[in-house]
């Protein structure tokens, strides 16, 4: 299945076979998420990779959340219950939902807002599972977000197909990249 997101079939089939090119080149998270984002037709501070680690959902892009805390998968958080219940989430509505704003709350170095201004709240999001297979362990989330102060100044609202989009990538290419592979310590060696 290629997707179009509503742009011409030849430029979504583009962008989709550049993210499939990753794969085999080893991309770093940045590099796998400024793809998504042209994709999806987001911003970079609007996509989120997390793994799944040691019963914690550790952020991997973007680089600024790495070192803003883990999201237990006991939690009620949207990527915990994504990672629990193997679903995808779309919410057009999702700055009515109440959820935890602790990471929306952290200033990205991408943020085209004023240095005074506080980080743009998310409004509408996509959040699915990372895994090859419905069988196989989930590895990690990838969550899409539209960002504003309010629900029209976040743009377009996303689309079935675009979740349906985000779920195809998330298990044939996102799950086959190495930085969403946990590694012990042991493998990490023995590849060195």
């Amino acid at each position: 299945m290629r997707y179009t997101s509503g742009r011409s079939g030849t430029a979504a089939n583009t962008d989709f076979q550049e993210l499939e090119k990753l794969v085999n080149q080893q991309p770093t998270p940045d590099r796998a998420a400024a793809k998504l984002a042209k994709l999806l037709k987001v911003q970079r501070t609007e996509v989120a990779l997390l793994r799944v680690q040691d019963g914690l959902l550790k952020f991997i892009y973007p680089a600024e959340l790495r070192a803003a805390g883990a999201i237990p998968l006991s939690s009620n958080a949207v990527a915990a219950r994504t990672v629990t219940t193997r679903t995808s989430l779309l919410s057009n509505t999702f700055a009515r939902i109440n959820h935890v704003r602790h990471f929306e709350s952290i200033r990205l170095e991408d943020d085209s807002e004023s240095e005074a201004a506080k980080p743009a709240p998310i409004q509408k999001l996509i959040s699915v599972p990372v895994q090859r297979a419905k069988d196989e362990p989930v590895l990690g989330v990838i969550q899409i977000s539209r960002k504003g102060l309010n629900v029209r100044l976040a743009g377009p609202d996303f689309t079935n197909d675009d979740e349906l989009q985000l779920t195809e990538l998330a298990a044939t290419l996102i799950a086959q990249m190495e930085f969403m592979q946990l590694r012990t310590a042991a493998q990490a060696a023995a590849a060195k």
